[in-house]
């Protein structure tokens, strides 16, 4: 708290003069001093002088930078036979264009992929093949995808070709070709069951990490009727049954 002996005025405190009123105008008049006249300076006129101009560096605008990174586009694709429909391949990442692509049923080893051939149209790829049977890849524009994960964990003994894991442009991508299953019941449908058992619990871990991840790829099961033609002649495919679609 502020004395009596303070005033505040405009925020700034100010010293009172308690000396008598008549003692004040006296000692004012003798402090006073005498006004001098004006004279006034001639004005000198400044030689205008131009600073260079400073270019600022390009920033984004507030609306860009809240739309984030830019849309990916994402294809999978069953090529049933890299090499056999690689023309067919070629034509369509030239028209398309995908960012990235999955492929499934490659039919051949990691040495039979074409590499060379998609380098040429500026993709880079990761493969997990397998003579003759199965085989998954996965292609990205610009680039080389960076392997996460070859084979889908769970089951040691599990030497097929059916799961491939890569991050390209900050998303996690996994390319499956789950097992077809037929005929059912017996061996093979029991293998698809397991490995459909196996996926849930490794996707369970992936969504837990929290980041992007996508699962695409040939899940080999028709969710509903509505899926597929005439549903008679299927009634029996490992594709359609309640163990598949649940």
């Amino acid at each position: 708290m502020l004395g009596d002996e303070y005033k505040v005025i405009m925020g700034a405190p100010h010293l009172l003069d308690t000396t008598p009123r008549a003692e004040q105008l006296s000692c004012t008049a003798e402090r006073m001093p005498t006004k001098k006249p004006a004279t006034k300076k001639p004005a000198t006129k400044k030689p205008a002088t131009k600073k260079p101009a400073t270019k600022k560096p390009a920033t984004k605008s507030r609306a860009a930078a809240k739309a984030g990174p830019a849309a990916l586009k994402l294809a999978t694709f069953n090529i049933n036979g890299a090499r056999n429909r690689l023309a067919n391949l070629l034509e369509w990442l030239e028209k398309e264009a995908p960012d990235i692509v999955c492929l499934q049923e490659l039919k051949g080893t990691d040495l039979e992929f074409p590499r060379a051939e998609l380098r040429a149209l500026g993709y880079g790829a990761v493969c997990h093949g397998e003579k003759t049977w199965n085989g998954v890849a996965i292609l990205a524009k610009g680039g080389d995808p960076i392997e996460v994960r070859r084979g889908l964990p769970g089951d040691a003994h599990d030497k097929q070709s059916r799961y491939l894991e890569c991050a390209v442009q900050g998303v996690l991508v996994a390319c499956l070709y789950l097992p077809n299953g037929n005929p059912q019941p017996g061996p093979k449908f029991a293998y698809k069951l397991a490995w459909f058992e196996r996926l849930l619990t490794h996707a369970a871990s992936l969504y837990a990490c929290g980041q992007p991840v996508v699962l695409a790829g040939d899940f080999n099961v028709v969710p509903t009727d509505f899926d597929i033609y005439n549903t008679r002649s299927w009634l029996k495919n490992a594709l359609l049954q309640p163990e598949s679609r649940a």
